[in-house]
This record gives C-alpha cells, sequence and structure tokens, in this order.
C-alpha cells in the first residue's frame, strides 16, 4: 500500500512533514459528504469506506426528502451511520423540519444532523439559521444523539458582509452554551480550506475564545485543479485560495489533479506535537468524485483508509 511521498512536497509554507504512522492517526474516523446522485453511482460503499464511516448527505435545494431518505437508508444498511444536511433557509417550517427528522427517524435510523444556514440569500419560510432549528427542539425529542454545526476557518461574507468575524463568534459562542445545556454531542463541521497555517490559526483561536467545540475539518479531494479554483471561489473560500492560485501558475503543476496531501500531512504533524489541538477528525469533500476520494484515502491512510471489504 503506498504511502506519502515526503520528498514532493514543498518546503515552502510547510509546518512540517508527517509519519506515515501520523497521518494515520490523523485519518483515523474520517468522514465524507455524497449527495443522493452521486450515491446512486456507487455499487457497494463498503468497497471504498472504512467501516463505520460517518457519511454526510448534502441536501442541495431542489433535492426532494424522499431522494435523501432512500439515501440514508442505503448507507445505513450498508452498515454507515448516515448525517444528513438540514439547511435552516430551504425548510418552510416547523411542521417541514418535523416531518423530515421523522422520516429519517422512522424510515432510515438516523440519529445524527448536520445543522446549518444553506446557500440561499433568501429564506424561503420561517427559518435562516442553525440556531433556530436546534432551539426547537425538535431533534432532542426525535433522540437524535449528535449534532453537528458548520465552522468557517477563513470566515463566511454571507454572515460577516464586512469581513470580519464578529457575526460568526457570536454565532459559536451561542453554540457552545447550547451544548453547555444539552446532551447533544456536537462539534464544528468546517467548510474546506488548503492551507494548514490558517486553519491552524482559527482552531487555536477558537480555544482562546472559549469555543471548544471539537473540529471535523474540512478537506478537499483530489480533483482536477480548475474544478477546485471553481468551486472555492463559489464557496467563499479565503486566503488558502493562493495555494491553488500558485499551482496554477506553475505549468508543470497545471494538468496534474490536486491532492490534499501536503494540508494533510502538515495538521497531522501539528496534531502529533500538540494532542490537545482541536481539530478531531477529518471530513471529506469529495469534489473529484467519491471512488477518487476513497483510493486516496486507502493509499495515504494505512489502516485509517482500508475499505471496510478492503
Amino acid at each position: 500500500m503506498a504511502l506519502f511521498n515526503f520528498k514532493r512536497r514543498e518546503a515552502e509554507g510547510a509546518t512540517g512533514a508527517a509519519t506515515p504512522a501520523q497521518v494515520e492517526a490523523f485519518l483515523q474516523g474520517y468522514s465524507i459528504e455524497v449527495m443522493p446522485r452521486t450515491a446512486a453511482k456507487i455499487d457497494s460503499f463498503r468497497d471504498l469506506l472504512p467501516e463505520g464511516t460517518r457519511v454526510y448527505i448534502a441536501h442541495i435545494d431542489g433535492t426532494p426528502i424522499e431522494d435523501m431518505v432512500a439515501t440514508a437508508k442505503r448507507l445505513n444498511a450498508e452498515g454507515y451511520p448516515v448525517m444528513p444536511h438540514f439547511p435552516a433557509r430551504i425548510i418552510k417550517d416547523e411542521a417541514t423540519l418535523g416531518d423530515w427528522v421523522a422520516r429519517y427517524q422512522g424510515e432510515a435510523d438516523v440519529k445524527q444532523a448536520l445543522l446549518l444556514a444553506g446557500g440561499l440569500d433568501k429564506p424561503v419560510g420561517d427559518f435562516h439559521s442553525s440556531m433556530q432549528m436546534l432551539e426547537t427542539g425538535l431533534f432532542d425529542k426525535a433522540g437524535f444523539t449528535r449534532l453537528h454545526v458548520a465552522g468557517h476557518p477563513e470566515g463566511n461574507k454571507d454572515i460577516d458582509p464586512d469581513g470580519s468575524t464578529a457575526n460568526v463568534m457570536e454565532a459559536l459562542r451561542w453554540k457552545q452554551a447550547f451544548t453547555e445545556r444539552t446532551d447533544a454531542q456536537m462539534a464544528l463541521a468546517t467548510q474546506f480550506a488548503f492551507d494548514a497555517k490558517p486553519i491552524i490559526a482559527w482552531v487555536d483561536g477558537l480555544r482562546t475564545a472559549g469555543i471548544a467545540l471539537p473540529v471535523h475539518i474540512g478537506i478537499a479531494g483530489p480533483a482536477k485543479l480548475q474544478t477546485l479554483i471553481k468551486f472555492a471561489i463559489a464557496c467563499g473560500v479565503g486566503p488558502s485560495l493562493k495555494v491553488l492560485q500558485k499551482r496554477a501558475m506553475d505549468v508543470t503543476k497545471l494538468m496534474l489533479p490536486y491532492e490534499p496531501t501536503e494540508v494533510i500531512s502538515d495538521l497531522a504533524a501539528h496534531k502529533a506535537a500538540n494532542p490537545d489541538f482541536g481539530i478531531e477528525a477529518v471530513h471529506f469533500f469529495p469534489l473529484g468524485g467519491i471512488k477518487s476520494n476513497a483510493s486516496w484515502a486507502a493509499e495515504n491512510g494505512g489502516a485509517s483508509g482500508r475499505p471496510a471489504n478492503g
């Protein structure tokens, strides 16, 4: 099984190369995101993902709830805990939210959820934030045991148009207080970034601000460089976008697929040197495809990436 080729790492900007064992430890319990239409193309997730991998199901506006629940049911049957998205701004009202929760629980045995505002500029109904959905108490009543909320290592201009982090931090403090008064297991599932330095600074800044929620750091999986730049701009990725732009200017790398080797290595080395560092797990966005992302994890993650049927 192939492991990291550290000789190819660029020294500039690196925080230190991790050993294969450190990378394996860092990737232990990674999660990955799918959509109903991408999941439908996979014959068997057990041929791709390690046993027990948490699978998020992204709910894009316009996707029928029936498709979301069917995908959750299928994944659960294959032995994977499912965490569907609940985007506040596409949910009409509390009755609709309650119906979704009941369907996921009753038909697919779902007990986890990612609550986020969602990408719409204007809400279609009563909800515009994850906090409003948490306040309904519907997830608690349904026996959901784990609730994740969004994190933004490089800020979010939808929430803070002035470029600050004031509103984001206020929301995080509210969510920290919420987790302290409830039994829910909570974590921050973040937007993806490409450079370890701003990620490390952000995670350390959370602790300084009294935010103790564990971080599940978003990482873009292997993909064509042009694809990643398009998604990064659309998703508002900040300073670490320069990593891709610099790569795009290098003719020798322009046509090669991007792989998250360097950012994972840097973060794994930092975690090994600082065991209390707030990143708890890696969450992959398979922008170049689920199969290529799972293959990369299997080739680079040792036992942590080995498929259930591997």
